[in-house]
């Protein structure tokens, strides 16, 4: 029987990109680029498995292009960038990577409150720069962490996991907003407070940390009304999705002083940074790194290949969303 012809977008770790060639006939990427709308269109006619990653945009134009494809087994837990109802339409399941990167996201929503809290980046910046002229007492004055309320949007394993580290960790006391409360073991644990109302958790914290999906559902959910409803002196924290944040409204917040920072690793139209945030200290900017762990891209590279694997086997999808 042939082996199922698939295609990889974008180069995975070598480990995972070894195991597939092993079982399929796979197609890798000589370079890292995008590979466009046109190649993705392409794609759908000459493969029977697609595995892209978030920075491809699969949208309905691309999956009408061709009836080859019938597995796109996303590397990465998000899966806004493809479009769900096309591809039911058409028969095609959609898998992602669950899981696997919760920790590594989770550290880094801690990396990003830790910089924007102590104005690290603005500290290395003027370092590195030449312009340090030594300590002294009024200089670069951040925040600490100890007993102040962190506000998690959204509660999920990341929100949670973020959560544990901010109480456990460095003393912060932990509010959350969802769409329903948490488990009662996990409400103790952390001695956590459930908002039914978003803005009433972005009144009472000191942090607001997001960790809601990407969407329709939550596009532009932190907009001009719910930064102006923030606690003033307060930080806002992103590693979930850059469309759930309305940047230009958030450039102004911080200009303003409203807010006193914020820390983000996600971005709207990446590889593009909102250009009215670049030239603000009060800032913490990443390049979407929050799975950027050794470990975690082996494993999500590996939580893809299995749902490849079931799918040529004929046995139900370990993470099927659609």
């Amino acid at each position: 029987m042939a082996k199922a012809r698939v295609l990889v977008t974008r180069r995975w770790p070598e480990e995972v990109e070894r195991q597939l060639a092993e079982r399929f006939e796979v197609t890798f990427r000589e370079g890292d680029a995008p590979l466009g709308q046109a190649g993705l269109s392409a794609a759908m006619g000459e493969y029977d498995v697609l595995c892209p990653t978030v920075s491809d945009r699969i949208d309905a134009d691309v999956i009408a292009a061709g009836d080859r494809v019938k597995l796109i087994a996303n590397y990465g837990v998000g899966f806004d960038h493809i479009d769900i109802a096309a591809a039911k339409a058409k028969r095609i399941a959609v898998t992602n990577t669950p899981g696997v990167l919760t920790d590594a996201t989770a550290d880094l929503a801690m990396t990003l409150l830790l910089m924007a809290a102590r104005r690290a980046g603005q500290g290395e910046r003027e370092l590195r720069a030449g312009r340090w002229r030594g300590w002294r007492p009024t200089h670069l004055i951040g925040s600490s962490l100890k007993d102040k309320v962190l506000g998690l949007v959204g509660f999920g394993r990341i929100g949670i996991a973020t959560a544990r580290r901010a109480h456990h960790g460095f003393g912060m006391k932990i509010a959350y907003y969802g769409r329903r409360e948490a488990l009662p073991d996990v409400t103790r644990e952390l001695d956590a407070q459930f908002y039914p109302e978003l803005n009433d958790l972005l009144a009472e914290s000191d942090f607001v940390s997001l960790h809601v999906p990407g969407g329709a559902e939550t596009q532009g959910l932190i907009g001009a009304e719910a930064l102006a409803t923030m606690k003033p002196g307060s930080y806002l924290i992103n590693t979930a999705r850059g469309g759930v944040i309305d940047h230009a409204a958030l450039a102004e917040t911080l200009r303003s002083g409203h807010l006193a920072g914020a820390g983000l690793d996600v971005y709207p139209a990446e590889p593009q940074v909102p250009e009215e945030l670049l030239d603000l200290e009060n800032v913490v900017l990443l390049p979407h790194l929050g799975s950027a762990t050794r470990e975690t891209r082996i494993a999500m590279g590996e939580r893809a290949l299995a749902n490849v694997v079931a799918w040529a086997e004929g046995r139900p999808l370990p993470d099927r969303v659609a």
